[in-house]
């Protein structure tokens, strides 16, 4: 049985293939890995090749001490690769997201239902909701969570507005860059401007919390009303990959905690800052990282 605290993240665990090589990757897999790694239970839904692929994927996340029972084994689709092409900052300019991949053909079973049921938030993005298979799986796992944590997380072309408003209308709370806040607010014939955009999406969507990433200029939150701020942390740029996959498990581990919303901003941005400094998209992040970031002179 699982804890009754425990984070579970749906959607795709898969190999960013990188000029200087591949590593595991997929927002999901990353948010999962970091929670672990900041102590808080966490259960990762996901689907992997029954190939040479998917078994090394499974064999690191069982090294970094992430259970991978809900990570299901497909034998009729690939484990699932990514090219990200780079840009001169070192930061993912573009996706090519290969189709169908096992992650696609998340299948609903009893003991994922089990899992959302008896766990704290149910983390989700748009990726997986791309094929009707997984996004079939993630429809009916929403309605047995308690707390629904939306990263939208846009890959051009993977997503349709309609799931995606959908998702949003099913989310207690939304985490989101500028861009896709941009992108949403057009959509829905709004101005952009976070300002008045994180409380009109509130409003409209009921959602208690709406997170905006921005950069290096840190982000805000506009939680039950109210509105908090942390500006981001000065770090030597190592792989820009995953800083907001850390920066959200950081934010819901303080959450999940009882955490006041300001301190779980603060620890997000710099758990954001402490893997932008280190290569991979899921390198060691350790509460003494976090506290050695928020204390620094």
């Amino acid at each position: 049985m699982l804890p009754s605290a425990a984070i579970v993240c749906f959607g795709e665990t898969l190999w960013d293939m990188l000029p200087t090589g591949r590593q595991p990757g997929g927002a999901p897999g990353n948010v999962a890995l970091h929670l672990h790694q900041l102590g808080q239970p966490v259960q990762l839904i996901s689907r992997v090749g029954d190939d040479e692929l998917g078994h090394e994927l499974l064999a690191f996340l069982d090294a970094r001490g992430l259970d991978p029972a809900l990570v299901q084994r497909s034998d009729t689709h690939l484990t699932g690769v990514v090219k990200a092409n780079i840009g001169a900052s070192g930061a993912p300019v573009s996706y090519q997201i290969a189709w169908p991949q096992a992650w696609d053909y998340i299948q609903h079973t009893g003991a994922l239902r089990t899992a959302v049921a008896q766990g704290q938030m149910l983390v989700y993005g748009s990726l997986a909701a791309r094929s009707p298979v997984s996004r079939e799986t993630l429809y009916r796992l929403l309605q047995h969570a308690a707390f629904k944590v939306f990263d939208l997380n846009l890959r051009p072309p993977n997503y349709a507005r309609e799931v995606v408003k959908y998702l949003l209308q099913q989310a207690d709370l939304v985490k989101l860059n500028e861009t896709e806040l941009a992108e949403v607010m057009g959509w829905l014939g709004q101005p952009a401007a976070a300002s008045t955009a994180l409380p009109w999406l509130a409003g409209h969507f009921g959602l208690r919390a709406v997170c905006l990433t921005q950069g290096a200029a840190g982000a805000v939150l506009y939680a039950e009303g109210m509105w908090y701020h942390s500006p981001g942390y000065a770090v030597a740029v190592a792989d820009p990959i995953g800083c907001g996959d850390a920066f959200l498990a950081a934010l819901l581990a303080g959450w999940a905690a009882g955490t006041g919303p300001a301190e779980c901003l603060r620890r997000a941005c710099a758990a954001g800052a402490v893997v932008a400094g280190r290569r991979g998209a899921s390198p060691a992040l350790t509460e003494t990282d976090l506290l050695a970031l928020l204390h620094a002179p």
